[in-house]
């Protein structure tokens, strides 16, 4: 009782009225409230930002690599064991580690561009890429090649990561092809 009566002298009386009425505090209720979603979206977009850039870098890379081998200035007989794996990583290091870990081509030629088109993207059981059937054999003069890369991109945010992967371990599937006849040389 001692507790009450100082607080009635004091003026101040225990009510739930005097509680809803005091707005002391609401600032930071709602900033607590709405940071969560707001810094979610923010790295959504930031993530998917980043991802989309780096897509296009590697789309970039192949098309300047699939345009040397259709001109000829690449020729399959002069073709050194991961050159081509090597030219595209030196076109996307501005995205990637140095060494490419997680870069996969497959270049092949067809007798038919209705062939190439029947490939799809291999994946393993348990959802990873399945790199067993990749090879380099690009074909000669006048031939239909395609060429195929894929980058395994690490997502930076866990959460967000989760939501937007695509492989296991919090990874997504960066792809590009570029499918063509190679010009009589």
């Amino acid at each position: 009782m001692r507790a009450r009566e100082i607080e009635k002298a004091a003026g101040k009386a225990v009510s739930p009225k005097r509680f809803l009425k005091d707005s002391r505090g609401t600032t930071a209720i709602e900033f607590a409230v709405l940071a969560l979603p707001f810094f979610l979206l923010v790295f959504a977009i930031i993530e998917s930002c980043i991802a989309f850039a780096a897509q296009q870098v590697l789309a970039n890379a192949v098309d300047n690599v699939a345009r040397e081998l259709r001109t000829g200035q690449i020729r399959p007989e002069t073709l050194a064991p991961g050159q081509i794996q090597g030219m595209v990583c030196a076109s996307i290091r501005i995205i990637v580690p140095q060494t490419c870990p997680n870069l996969f081509v497959d270049l092949e030629h067809y007798s038919t561009f209705t062939d190439a088109a029947a490939v799809r993207i291999p994946y393993t059981a348990a959802g990873g890429l399945d790199t067993s059937g990749f090879k380099i054999d690009p074909g000669g003069s006048g031939a239909r090649n395609m060429l195929r890369v894929f980058y395994e991109w690490p997502l930076m945010t866990p959460l967000i990561g989760r939501l937007m992967a695509n492989l296991p371990g919090n990874q997504e599937l960066l792809f590009a092809s570029v499918t063509w006849q190679n010009e009589p040389y």
